[in-house]
Order: C-alpha cells, then structure tokens, then sequence
C-alpha cells in the first residue's frame, strides 16, 4: 500500500465518522459487483455504526440477482439534505442509478474502472482492481480495527468478487484477489447455494445458447459477434440481461481474440458487450462513447449502421494486433 492510497482511504473513512445520514449508490443495469460493493459496504457501515442511518438508493434492480434479497430503495428528496453520497463501480455520472445524487452535500468515488470523466468531492480509484468489491473488502481488511463486518455483507462482497473476476479467472485476479476473498469466505458463506444461484440455467435458457452458436458469425482476422434483436427476444422472453448474457457464448473460439454482442434495448438503442482476450479493446468503447476495462467494456450505438461500422473498426483491431503481436491464440 503507497501512502497517496492509505491517505484517501483514511479521507473516505473520516468522512464516513463524520456523517449520520450516507446513501450508497451503483450504476444502471447493476451487475454482481455493482449490488455487491453498494450493499457490502452498507452493511460494514451498518453494522460499524449502528446509529447512523445508512441506505443504497437506487431506480432499477437486478431479475438475476433477486436471490440477494430486495435491499435498495427509494429515499425522499430531504433525506439528502447534510447527508453524505457514496457512489461504487460507476465510471461516469450519467450512469449512477440515483437521479438524485446531486442533492447530497458531499460525494466520494470508489472504483475500479479507467477514470475518464472524474466526479465527486473525493476519488478513490484503483483500475487494476478485480472488482470494486475487491476494494471494499480491501478497505475493510485495512481497517479491520475500527470497522465490523456481517456475515451478510460478506456474502455480498464475495458475490461481486466471485462474478467481476470471472470466478477468479480473468486476468486482473491477483494473489491478494484470492486473500481477500478468503478473508470474506471465513465469515461462513455457503458456496454451494450462492454457485447454484449464479450459475444455474433453465433449459429454455440453454436452448437460446444453442440459437446463438448457430447465429453467430466470424470475421476474417477473428472478431466474433452477435446481434440480439428484439425478435430474438421475443423468441426466447429474454430479459435484457438475459440477452446481455450472449457476450459469455462467444469466448472461447480460437483465433477470435474479440468478441462482441448487441442487444436492442427498449428505448430503441443498441447497447454493445465488448470483450477480449490479450488485446485490449476499450479504445473501441471509447470511440463509439462507451468505456470501461481494458478487456471488457460497454458502449450504446443508436443504428445498424453503427453496428456495421464498429465490427469493421474491431475486425482492423484485431487485424492489427495480430500482425505486431505473438503469442494469441
């Protein structure tokens, strides 16, 4: 730990000690790291200072992690007044599931995504992180004398660990990653029952995996995609993050050192699934007004046309790495 990195920890749990009214708020369309950093945190606060009276607030939910238990809500507008906004694993304002945020007289950042666009009064990022809730249960860890954790909160932090690291696989799992997901599995979580959650799939779900690989195409130096209509959601009654799971069908594939998956959404955009493997693809996000991880990112597109123009900008990507590059399979 450097000294820069303890001292805005130090900041964020002072700030936490000195207010008695906190919201904790995560991005739209929340993944397994976004409901487990928001709420892991709220429970070590929770649980450390009993008096204070500490929520995460948000406007959507998550149909694949209802197991968890319905946790956020909806505040009204006064409680924000002299009350402190915590936002977790969100890279840009515009994607807090809050949209009363701005009402809160202080906010802090705490992420594990590029920062592009800073926000807050205090940031503490950290992009070579798992997970954000790698670096909730680090915070913990570091303060272990002064801040207390349920076994629910571990629960929670661990489901976001377990999820935003591909199960410990992915390239930014670190010896400490799996220190600090056993620091959380110490606490007595049951494994088995939080993995059969997770992991497993109605069988009409497994006929839609079937659809894809028969779907999916191949371009000529290895980009691998798919686009999920609204017709193919219909076939299927996926939910969006349903479709969204079709990004995961297409690893895999040698020789298709990227993948990427569109899914029409409801309000009539294309939100885009972008992953890789040795190559980094974010610069692609980027130009097309998305972001995230050097590997795996998102981005919206509002046209087919768009979709064309971002597999034939991935496919020269690819094309390019391959000609400078050893070593890929």
């Amino acid at each position: 730990m450097n000294q820069q990195q303890l001292q805005v920890m130090e900041q964020i749990l002072a700030k936490i000690k000195e207010y008695d009214k906190i919201v904790i708020c995560r991005h739209k369309r929340p993944d397994g790291d976004a409901i487990g950093s928001s709420r892991g945190l709220c429970e070590i606060i929770r649980t450390t200072f009993p008096n204070k009276q500490v929520y995460v607030a948000a406007e959507d939910r998550s149909d694949y992690l209802s197991f968890l238990g319905d946790y956020d809500v909806r505040l009204p507008d006064e409680f924000y007044q002299d009350a402190l906004v915590i936002v977790v694993d969100t890279a840009t304002l515009d994607r807090i599931s809050n949209n009363q945020h701005h009402l809160a007289k202080e906010m802090i950042k705490i992420d594990h995504h590029i920062d592009i666009k800073p926000y807050g009064n205090l940031c503490w990022i950290e992009d070579w992180r798992s997970a954000t809730c790698e670096m909730i249960a680090y915070f913990y860890a570091t303060f272990a004398d002064q801040l207390k954790l349920s076994d629910l909160g571990a629960k929670f932090i661990f489901t976001g660990l377990v999820t935003d690291s591909g199960r410990f696989r992915y390239e930014s799992t670190t010896g400490e990653t799996l220190r600090l997901g056993a620091l959380m599995l110490d606490k007595g979580i049951d494994t088995e029952m939080l993995y059969a959650n997770l992991y497993l799939e109605d069988f009409d779900f497994l006929k839609f995996q079937a659809y894809v690989y028969n779907k999916m195409k191949i371009t000529p130096n290895g980009v691998a995609y798919l686009h999920v209509d609204k017709k193919m959601q219909r076939k299927f009654k996926l939910t969006q993050e349903q479709a969204s799971e079709a990004v995961s069908f297409l690893k895999g594939i040698k020789g298709c050192i990227a993948w990427l998956a569109f899914i029409d959404s409801p309000d009539g955009s294309i939100r885009v699934r972008l992953r890789s493997r040795f190559m980094h693809i974010n610069k692609l996000a980027e130009k097309y007004n998305g972001g995230g991880h050097q590997c795996t990112c998102g981005a919206t597109l509002h046209s087919k046309k768009q979709i064309a123009q971002m597999i034939a900008d991935a496919d020269k990507m690819v094309a390019d790495f391959k000609a400078n590059n050893e070593g890929w399979l």
